[in-house]
């Protein structure tokens, strides 16, 4: 079963992120919070722990359409093409915040994202995620929690995501309750900014 770790988002310990980063770098896979709802992850460097993600999510990794999580807008030169100015200056204003950005992929994308053509980068505002992703050193792969009941949508519960996913991670932090509204999907690799999906936040 997994380990629970109650990390608070107002002063979060240390030690407690180090020993999270610490698993991620070892294969691990993770639930944490966010400014949206809790979500699953795991290095997005580390091939075998994609793996296992995936078959979380009873999918192939070659057809799972994994975000990456980062804690600011470094990253985005590493995984995507050159982006136009106004298009920046979007991304700027709108992060950190409760948004997921299909941009043009360029051909550094990590291993478990070969032969993808966008991918969903996400920077959150929760400090939990941003210090995770800061102390690894590079984003992590990341996919919602989805609820098998249709009218919950998504769990908010730690304990109740923990009992129900303990067996398959191997640490949940707990940081409270989350929220039950996924982010809003933007595609912005035809310039004007388009909704795939209506989550949190304004547009």
């Amino acid at each position: 079963m997994a380990k629970i770790l109650k990390i608070y988002p107002e002063n979060p310990q240390e030690n407690l992120i180090d020993e999270v980063v610490k698993a991620l770098m070892s294969g691990s896979l993770i639930i944490y919070p966010s400014d949206t709802v809790y979500a699953l992850g795991c290095d997005i460097n580390n091939l075998k722990a994609m793996e296992k993600l995936a078959q979380v999510k009873k999918i192939k990794l070659e057809k799972a359409q994994f975000s990456i999580i980062c804690n600011n807008l470094s990253h985005l030169s590493e995984f995507t093409r050159p982006i136009e100015t106004s298009t920046f200056r979007f991304l700027k204003n709108k992060i950190p915040g409760p948004y997921t950005f299909i941009l043009d992929a360029n051909k550094n994308l990590p291993l478990a994202y070969k032969n993808h053509k966008t991918v969903g980068i996400r920077v959150p505002a929760h400090p939990i995620p941003q210090l995770i992703v800061e102390k690894l050193g590079h984003p992590i792969a990341s996919t919602s929690i989805k609820d098998d009941d249709e009218v919950i949508e998504y769990s908010t519960d730690p304990e109740l995501i923990a009992e129900k996913y303990g067996h398959l991670v191997d640490y949940v932090i707990d940081s409270g309750f989350g929220d039950n509204v996924a982010s809003t999907i933007l595609d912005l690799t035809g310039g004007e900014p388009e909704i795939i999906r209506q989550g949190k936040g304004e547009l």
